[in-house]
């Protein structure tokens, strides 16, 4: 078996089916699908049972332990040379694993990941999540698929490794938030070599609303901090990008109260991610809803409230209100 791809999965069984119905189209056939229930409220199984004669397919009930232990249980009762690690929330397509396979091919690595993009069928508020996840503008293109990097880290969104290679390194580490990002510097100081395979790109779903999209950057934050408490040597000139952009802000807004032009960067930087995000979606409200989403990626949760209340966007941010910390001034 060449490929075991890993499937963690927790209250999400539409989900479910659809990376499986996709992975039924795949033109490449040597892999296996291990889907590892985290305890789950409402369990996938009849939706895996209904693949098992289109897929190599094996489904594990398990009690709770978070993303990064299920994976490792999932890894633990693999059989193929590379596990590849997905998301429940991805859809694969037809043509994924042949570009893994072409690319392990012509040069092998020891680890590799892929890019996400957003699929037709997203809503408008999924699209502009991704487009500030993913756009230059809001992170430098370091999560849309970047090729020159001096390291690519894969998250476990989409990620792939050789399976001797996951059993040295003891696969993901307990961290609540970041463990692919930790499992990743690991595997670097272990002197393998990871790459990222730019044609190996999933669709892959954001958060359905603002509020949960403002939640996960509350969680990037806080991984980028226990990163840095571990890896010390990890935190880069990039990841300081948005604490410059906050404290830039708030001098910005500050300095309207004597001089409104004070606040014309700001308008710029709206203005360019409108016109972009319009551009690439082919969609002005999409475009719009960049701008709030872009906005919430960059700034602490004390400014993002005042902008969504002063725009009439209310986001019930009370108990995040409370705990404003630097998590979001040095979110990934």
């Amino acid at each position: 078996m060449k490929y075991s791809l890993i499937i963690p999965v927790y209250n999400r069984p539409d989900e479910v089916d659809e990376l499986l119905e996709s992975l039924t189209h795949q033109t490449f056939t040597d892999f296996e699908v291990v889907v590892v229930e985290d305890g789950s409220a409402r369990p996938c199984d009849k939706v895996v049972e209904r693949y098992a004669e289109r897929l190599t397919v094996r489904y594990y009930m398990k009690t709770n332990s978070g993303p990064g232990q299920t994976r490792n249980y999932g890894a633990e009762r693999a059989r193929g040379d590379y596990f590849i690690v997905l998301d429940s929330d991805c859809i694969l397509p037809p043509g994924y694993l042949q570009a893994v396979e072409d690319e392990l091919r012509r040069e092998p690595a020891d680890a590799f990941g892929g890019p996400d993009h957003a699929h037709a069928s997203f809503t408008n508020v999924q699209k502009a999540i991704n487009y500030a996840m993913t756009s230059f503008f809001t992170t430098g293109g370091i999560r849309g698929g970047k090729k020159k990097m001096d390291k690519f880290y894969p998250r476990s969104f989409n990620m792939g490794i050789r399976a001797e290679v996951y059993r040295a390194l003891g696969g993901f580490s307990k961290m609540r938030f970041g463990e692919d990002i930790d499992f990743s510097i690991r595997i670097f100081k272990g002197g393998y070599r990871c790459r990222l395979f730019p044609e190996a790109w999933v669709w892959h779903k954001r958060r359905t609303d603002m509020k949960k999209f403002f939640k996960q950057v509350h969680n990037f934050g806080i991984a980028r901090i226990n990163l840095y408490k571990k890896y010390p040597e990890s935190l880069k000139l990039v990841h300081l990008l948005p604490a410059v952009f906050t404290l830039g802000t708030v001098l910005l807004l500050i300095g309207a109260c004597w001089c409104r032009w004070s606040l014309l960067p700001l308008g710029v930087f709206a203005l360019l991610i409108a016109l972009d995000a319009t551009w690439r979606n082919r969609s002005l409200a999409i475009g719009l809803l960049s701008v709030v989403a872009a906005f919430i990626q960059r700034l602490p949760a004390c400014l993002v409230a005042t902008l969504c209340v002063g725009t009439g966007r209310v986001l019930c941010l009370q108990e995040e209100l409370l705990q404003v910390t630097m998590s979001e001034c040095v979110m990934w």
